[in-house]
């Protein structure tokens, strides 16, 4: 996936450096099991890598800490059935994440001392600038509160969770608070197989059946949900493999049963499409995989 990771940082800091905002927020969402964490501090990481004089610090902040704590789903007329489904969308605090989402935005257009187009690194933050998120903490299988912090020479804002893309109320309205979003696509099947064995690993579940169990009463539902109900994305890429659909390079025309470029946007003209898989610029020029593919 190098190849990969290295064609997204390159994607999200060419925007970030000529943005006309002071800070860039992106949203990188997928299913269960579809490699999306993995790909956010993969990007993180890498954007802080960077040489010092032309690096946009990064701050990943999943929306994990806005699960609604155990205090909280004991309180639920349906506690049994949202402790079996913690993790759909009706388990979070999404009122709490949007009230967040916005302070983000606000402070992302909020300048700082120094210029966000120049090179040189950002000033040293003082400590009443920081904002704050929550984390989660899986050992003991509730949120922190401020367990992450964001300063003011963060330039690159990475928020990751399962619906920031997701086409329901309150959930809808992240997508048209940042300003790069970002899906990452999975063979369902394959997602699930990743999560149950996951579950096993974690100690959470005893064997490869139960875990199966667990995904099938709980996981493989949010899947669903987030594949039948999402919105467009300006990058899709294919978390199982090497490939990826990019709107703002590979323009598809004719294929009226996949995804088609309205914009810089992707727009889905069927849900039981495919997604066609193009091979990555930096491979050659896009070859598809599948007929009735034209690419431009």
């Amino acid at each position: 996936m190098d190849a990969i990771y290295a064609e997204v940082v390159e994607s999200i800091y060419s925007r970030a450096i000529v943005h006309d905002k002071p800070r860039f927020l992106v949203a990188i969402a997928g299913a269960p099991g579809s490699g999306k964490t993995t790909l956010a501090n993969a990007l993180t990481e890498r954007l802080n890598a960077m040489p010092a004089s032309i690096r946009r610090h990064a701050v990943c902040v999943p929306m994990d800490g806005f699960h609604l704590s155990r205090a909280q789903l004991d309180q639920l007329p349906n506690r049994e059935e949202a402790y079996v489904r913690r993790g759909a969308p009706w388990t979070f605090d999404v009122s709490g994440f949007i009230t967040f989402v916005q302070k983000l935005r606000k402070w992302a257009e909020k300048d700082t001392s120094a210029s966000h187009n120049q090179t040189t690194p950002p000033p040293s933050p003082s400590s009443s600038e920081i904002l704050h998120a929550p984390s989660f903490d899986h050992e003991k299988k509730d949120p922190v509160t401020d367990g992450i912090s964001i300063t003011p020479d963060t330039s690159i804002l990475i928020l990751e969770g399962n619906y920031l893309l997701l086409d329901e109320p309150q959930w809808r309205d992240v997508a048209s608070m940042v300003d790069y979003r970002v899906f990452v696509e999975a063979d369902l099947q394959v997602a699930r197989e990743r999560v149950a064995k996951r579950h096993v690993l974690a100690g959470i579940e005893p064997t490869l059946e139960d875990g199966f169990r667990r995904v099938d009463q709980n996981d493989f539902l949010n899947a669903q949900t987030i594949s039948e109900r999402r919105l467009p994305a300006d990058l899709v890429i294919n978390g199982m493999d090497e490939y990826y659909l990019d709107a703002s390079n590979i323009r598809l025309t004719g294929a009226t049963h996949g995804y088609a470029v309205i914009g810089k946007l992707w727009e889905e003209v069927s849900r039981e499409a495919q997604v066609y898989k193009i091979l990555p610029k930096a491979s050659g020029p896009a070859v598809p995989l599948l007929p009735q593919v034209w690419s431009t």
